[in-house]
């Protein structure tokens, strides 16, 4: 693509939401642009086996999932571009996306830049991060093989991650503030049945203890009941306590909860900012599934498209400041489209 390039959408995030809105609009012959960012594929990447995703029943990795939804994509016309963005003006139409490769100028615009994990805030995770501080077991938990790790974190993540690094490590610490877990049940079961997982709760990390360039090696601990503390020794810390929205980009034109998700108009992705729609983890704080990023990728894409042929894009009328409605009854799907 030319350094300077016009489109009449423009996908920001790659993923599940931003491949699947890729692929709708693809078909819809809008022939979008996807800014997928040099870590494309989004979180699901991170999965080391995939088993909810429908059309899956035998399971799927993360990495192969997101591989497959993004050619997919290409195939019915959608264009990849893999660069990272460095700055969004919705001030002005056509909107402006400036990445470090090219500037893009586009009628409308699904955001889809996901989430990114959240962290512990400790002064120590910063010193060892890469030094035995770690976010994604697909990714790292070769490097500790037949060595001791933690794993902090209650929710499905965090046990999804000690599932994985049990089948590498020697043992698996899992650390959790509460007494209970929120993952699903099944996960549950699962980390109960694991021999090489010991469960520790409640107890919170107050340092993480190493020494560079060595790394890690073990765990400042504090009963969150009692207030006992205890050191445990390790050799790596996967952190899997959630994630935040990577909505940066987008502030403050567009509107966001209390915690940085955008916010969308009930019943549809449209944003505050007209021509501007919104999928995946970054406008999802409850879900934050594979499955419902990418039917917020497909419901992006016809919002977007209805938009763009309804002429609002044209209208010199429409304001970036005013709160966008709700789509009219007559934007109808078009007929025999899935």
């Amino acid at each position: 693509m030319s350094d300077n390039t016009t489109t009449r959408l423009l996908i920001v995030g790659g993923g599940p939401a931003g491949y699947t809105a890729a692929i709708y609009a693809g078909r819809a012959s809008l022939a979008p642009i996807c800014i997928e960012g040099y870590a494309s594929g989004g979180q699901i990447v991170r999965s080391g086996r995939v088993d909810n995703f429908p059309g899956q029943p035998a399971g799927i990795s993360g990495a192969e999932l997101g591989e497959r939804i993004r050619e997919q994509a290409t195939t019915f016309g959608a264009r990849m571009a893999t660069a990272e963005v460095q700055s969004v003006d919705l001030s002005t139409r056509p909107f402006v996306v400036t990445t470090d490769e090219a500037t893009y100028r586009t009628d409308a615009l699904i955001a889809a830049t996901g989430a990114r994990p959240r962290r512990l805030g400790l002064a120590t995770e910063d010193e060892f991060d890469g030094m035995g501080v770690c976010y994604c077991a697909i990714c790292d938990g070769p490097f500790f093989a037949d060595q001791r790790v933690a794993v902090i974190g209650g929710g499905d993540a965090a046990l999804e991650e000690a599932l994985q690094l049990s089948k590498i490590a020697r043992s698996v610490l899992l650390v959790h503030r509460r007494d209970g877990f929120r993952a699903n049940a099944g996960l549950r079961a699962a980390v109960a049945r694991d021999p090489r997982i010991e469960v520790l709760v409640p107890y919170l990390v107050d340092d993480i203890l190493g020494q560079a360039p060595a790394g890690v090696h073990g765990l400042q601990l504090r009963n969150a009941q009692t207030g006992q503390c205890r050191t445990v020794e390790v050799d790596g810390v996967f952190v899997a306590i959630g994630h935040e929205p990577s909505s940066e980009l987008f502030r403050p034109a567009l509107a966001t909860d209390s915690h940085g998700f955008l916010v969308t108009a009930d019943g549809s992705t449209a944003t505050n900012v007209p021509g501007v729609f919104a999928a995946g983890d970054v406008a999802d704080p409850r879900y934050r599934q594979a499955v419902t990023a990418a039917a917020s990728g497909c419901a992006a894409a016809i919002d977007a498209e209805r938009w763009l042929i309804s002429g609002a894009a044209d209208d010199p009328w429409v304001s970036h400041a005013v709160p966008a409605p709700a789509l009219p009854a007559a934007r109808q799907p078009v007929a025999g489209r899935t």
